[in-house]
C-alpha cells in the first residue's frame, strides 16, 4: 500500500500540474465567450432564447463523447491545413480536450449571467440613463457591479464542472488526474483510482472557495477578499504550471502510447524502458481507443504503440474476409505502409484474439465447447463485452457465421466484464486470449469452428516520422518475436489479480528479464 501511494504521489505534480491548466484555460476560455454572449442574450430576446438553448443542447451531450468528437474534427482540420499551408496542428490531447470542456463551461455562465443582468432594477438603469450615461457606461458602472454576484455564482459552478470533466481528458490522449481513475480501474488498483478521485475533489473544492472569496467581495464591495482569491488562484497556476515548463525545457523525446488495458500499460512500458536504456527520453500516452490510438500514430503524433493484425485487419482496413495468418500479416503490413506510412517493425510473437469465453461448470452444464454450440443457447443467455466489441466488424462476423442473437448483451470496462462473467451478471464475454485471468476464474475459451475471429498477432507500429530513426527501431527491434503467450499471460495476471498485484511498470520490467530483453 504504501509503494502505490508513494507511486501515486511521484506521478501528482505532472498529472495535477496539466489537470490545472485544462481546466483554467477552458474555464477562461469559455468566460470569454459566455460573458460578451450573456450581455447581448440581457440586451435581446431575440439572441437570448437561441443561445441559451444551443449552450444547453451542448449540455445534453454526454462530456466524454464530446470530447471524442472534437478529435477526429480536429485531426480533419490538422490535415487540411498541412496539405494548404504545409503545416498541421496537434489534435490529440490538449486541444480537442480544451474546446470540448469550453463548450462544456458555457452553460451556467451564461444562465447565471442573463439572469444577473436582466434582474438589475429597471429604475436603477432609467436613473443611469438621466444622468447621461452611454450604453457601455452603464454595462460597466451600473450593470455589471450589481450583478457581479450572481454571475460568480455561474463561474463557480462552471469551475466544479470543469475540473470534475476534465477526468475524461485521458481517454483523447491529455494528461490528467483522470490517468490515476483510468488505470487504476483496469489494473483493480484502488489506491489510484481513490487517489484521482481524492485529488480532482480536492482541486474543485480549493478553487470554488477562492472563486467564493471572489464573489464575496464582490457582493460586499470589498477589494480585499477579490484581490486574496485572485491572487491565490493565480500563484497556484503558476506553481502547477512549473513541472510542465521544467519538462518543456528537455529535448523532445518519443511518445509511446497504449490503449485501455493492462497489457498495453506492461507492452507500453517496455518499449519506453528500452528506450530509456538507449539514452532517449520518454512520455506516455495512455488510456487511447483503438481508431484514436492508430489515427494519432498515423498523425506522427505518437510515436509507436502495439495493435493487433485483427484489429488493424478489420478496423483500419476495412477487410472483412480471414486469410491465413502469414498472408494477413504480410499483406497488412503492405497496405499500411501504402495508405498511411506505417512500419509494421514486426510481431511480438504472441497472439491476443477476441475470443468468446464462459464459466466452465456453465459450458459443461449446457454442453457448450464451440460457438457453433453456442449459437443453440445464446437466446437463454447474457453476452458481456468490452465496451468496443459490439461496435466492431468481428463481431457482426461473428453473428453472420454463427447466427448469434442473445437474450441481452452487456457492456463493461474489461476489469467489470471479467466480474461479471464470475459473479453470474454475464453469461458469456468477449475474453482476450492472452489474458491470465481466463486461467484463473476457471473460464473455458470456445472454440471457433468456422475460422469467423482474424489472427490477432501483437504487432509494434512505428509513425512514419520514425522509420528511419535507427536509434528507434533498433531500441525496439529486440523485441520482436521474443514474448510467449505464457510470458504475457502472466505478466497480465501480477497486474490484474491483487494476490500477485505488480504496477505496468513493475510488470514489465519482470517480463523483460523473463523474455531475456533488459
Amino acid at each position: 500500500m504504501s509503494e502505490q501511494i508513494a507511486a501515486a504521489l511521484h506521478l501528482l505534480p505532472t498529472y495535477l500540474g496539466w489537470h490545472v491548466v485544462l481546466s483554467g484555460a477552458a474555464l477562461g476560455l469559455g468566460l470569454s465567450i459566455s460573458a460578451p454572449l450573456a450581455v447581448l442574450s440581457a440586451r435581446s430576446a431575440a439572441v437570448r432564447w437561441p443561445v441559451l438553448a444551443a449552450a444547453g443542447l451542448i449540455q445534453t451531450v454526454p462530456s466524454l463523447a464530446l470530447l471524442a468528437l472534437f478529435y477526429p474534427l480536429l485531426l480533419a482540420l490538422s490535415a487540411l491545413t498541412k496539405s494548404v499551408v504545409g503545416y498541421g496542428f496537434p489534435a490529440l490531447g490538449f486541444l480537442p480536450s480544451l474546446l470540448a470542456l469550453s463548450l462544456y463551461s458555457m452553460l451556467p455562465m451564461l444562465r447565471n449571467g442573463v439572469t444577473s443582468l436582466t434582474s438589475v432594477d429597471p429604475a436603477v438603469v432609467e436613473a443611469a440613463k438621466g444622468v447621461g450615461m452611454t450604453d457601455r457606461q452603464r454595462l460597466w458602472q451600473v450593470e455589471a457591479p450589481l450583478a457581479a454576484p450572481v454571475a460568480m455564482a455561474g463561474v463557480r459552478t462552471a469551475a466544479v464542472w470543469v475540473i470534475g470533466t476534465a477526468t475524461l481528458a485521458t481517454s483523447v490522449g491529455q494528461t490528467s488526474l483522470g490517468d490515476y481513475i483510468f488505470s487504476g480501474l483496469q489494473t483493480e488498483n484502488w489506491v489510484l483510482v481513490l487517489f484521482g478521485c481524492a485529488a480532482s475533489a480536492g482541486l474543485a473544492f480549493v478553487v470554488d472557495q477562492l472563486l467564493g472569496l471572489i464573489e464575496t467581495g464582490l457582493a460586499r464591495r470589498r477589494k480585499a477578499p477579490m484581490l486574496i482569491g485572485l491572487g491565490l488562484l493565480a500563484g497556484g497556476f503558476v506553481l502547477a504550471c512549473a513541472p510542465i515548463l521544467i519538462a518543456a525545457a528537455k529535448p523532445p523525446g518519443y511518445v509511446v502510447g497504449a490503449k485501455n488495458f493492462s497489457e498495453q500499460y506492461i507492452l507500453a512500458d517496455l518499449m519506453g524502458d528500452r528506450l530509456e536504456a538507449a539514452g532517449a527520453r520518454v512520455t506516455h500516452k495512455s488510456d487511447l481507443g483503438s481508431v484514436i490510438a492508430f489515427r494519432a500514430l498515423a498523425a506522427n503524433e505518437i510515436d509507436a504503440y502495439v495493435d493487433y493484425s485483427g484489429t488493424l485487419w478489420t478496423a483500419v482496413l476495412g477487410r472483412k474476409d480471414t486469410p491465413p495468418r502469414a498472408q494477413l500479416l504480410a499483406q497488412m503490413t503492405r497496405e499500411l505502409k501504402a495508405r498511411y506510412g506505417v512500419e509494421v517493425l514486426g510481431p511480438l510473437g504472441f497472439e491476443n484474439a477476441y475470443a468468446l469465453a464462459m464459466r466452465r461448470s456453465e459450458a459443461e452444464r449446457l454442453g457448450i465447447v464451440s460457438i457453433a454450440d453456442l449459437s443453440v443457447h445464446a437466446p437463454e443467455l447474457t453476452l458481456g463485452s468490452d465496451l468496443e466489441f459490439l461496435s466492431r466488424i468481428e463481431w457482426r462476423g461473428l453473428q453472420g457465421a454463427y447466427g448469434l442473437r442473445f437474450r441481452a448483451e452487456r457492456q463493461f470496462q474489461p476489469t467489470f466484464m471479467y466480474k461479471a462473467v464470475t459473479g453470474g451478471e454475464a453469461d458469456v464475454i468477449s475474453a482476450f486470449s492472452s489474458d491470465g485471468r481466463i486461467a484463473a476464474d476457471d473460464l473455458v475459451v470456445l472454440t471457433d469452428p468456422k475460422g469467423a475471429i482474424p489472427p490477432y498477432d501483437a504487432v509494434v507500429l512505428i509513425a512514419p516520422k520514425r522509420a528511419q530513426d535507427r536509434r528507434f527501431r533498433g531500441a525496439l527491434q529486440p523485441l520482436i518475436g521474443r514474448i510467449s503467450v505464457q510470458a504475457m499471460r502472466q505478466a497480465n495476471l501480477t497486474v490484474d489479480r491483487d494476490t500477485e498485484k505488480r504496477s505496468p511498470a513493475e510488470a514489465a520490467r519482470a517480463l523483460a528479464q523473463a523474455i531475456g530483453a533488459r
